[in-house]
């Protein structure tokens, strides 16, 4: 990965960020008007274009705005983001939903999927050790624009039915981290390339686990998504452990 520069790492979060708000390719306006990088906007427009040769951007079709690639999101995210503090009353919430189906295995998982589809406006999803899925918020990902398209939709839907599917994705993290996040575009599946998967294991006993997340756009607010999804992870551990 080639090392960026200060002012081409403030560019690159600048242009994530303002993705994730608006789904559309950010032109060099946009970033001149609303961020101080204190550069002209034709310095914007260049440190663009070699973004984009650098593999960061992306421009769609014949705009003259640039999108984050996935290799663009990986770098925000590891290097250029910040985490989020969940509120606290998110958090007394989730947990108290949660506790009461604690000696329920099946109920608190569905529990835990549901919290997630409903804090984060996604789909959630969790798969025990057993092979067994559970999902929830299906409606929630036609709010966003990724999922108009229809073949979109149905290809992710049809992760649920098709579970061998789903295991091939899933079996795609690779590294130790305890939170995977999946790009679309990485995936070799076309319909699945507007999309992004956060996942994390859970423990089930000494050398069972399961795997718990949400699936939604690939320009998801990962610095909120990533903080609820290890929460959910947290209580579910502790809860399996009672």
């Amino acid at each position: 990965m080639v090392d960026l520069s200060d002012r081409q790492q403030a560019l690159l979060k600048a242009i994530v960020e303002e993705y994730i708000e608006s789904a559309e390719p950010i032109g060099s306006e946009v970033i001149e008007r609303k961020y101080n990088l204190g550069v002209s906007p034709a310095t914007i427009r260049i440190e663009m274009g070699k973004l984009t040769d650098m593999g960061y951007l992306r421009q769609p079709h014949t705009s003259a705005g640039r999108a984050p690639t996935s290799m663009g999101m990986k770098f925000y995210i590891s290097d250029l983001m910040k985490e989020k503090t969940l509120p606290i009353t998110a958090e007394v919430s989730i947990k108290e939903k949660m506790w009461q189906q604690r000696y329920k295995s099946e109920r608190l998982i569905k529990e835990a999927v549901s919290a997630l589809a409903q804090r984060l406006n996604m789909l959630g999803l969790a798969v025990d050790d057993e092979k067994a899925v559970y999902y929830a918020g299906t409606s929630n990902i036609l709010d966003w624009p990724e999922f108009y398209d229809i073949d979109v939709t149905r290809f992710v839907l049809s992760l649920f039915d098709e579970n061998p599917r789903l295991q091939e994705i899933i079996g795609m993290a690779q590294g130790s981290d305890p939170i995977h996040i999946l790009f679309g575009e990485d995936m070799g599946f076309e319909y699945l390339r507007p999309t992004s998967f956060v996942f994390t294991k859970y423990n089930v006993a000494h050398d069972k686990t399961g795997v718990i997340g949400v699936i939604g756009p690939a320009r998801m607010n990962f610095s909120l998504v990533l903080p609820y999804v290890k929460y959910v992870r947290d209580l579910l551990n502790e809860a399996i452990q009672i």
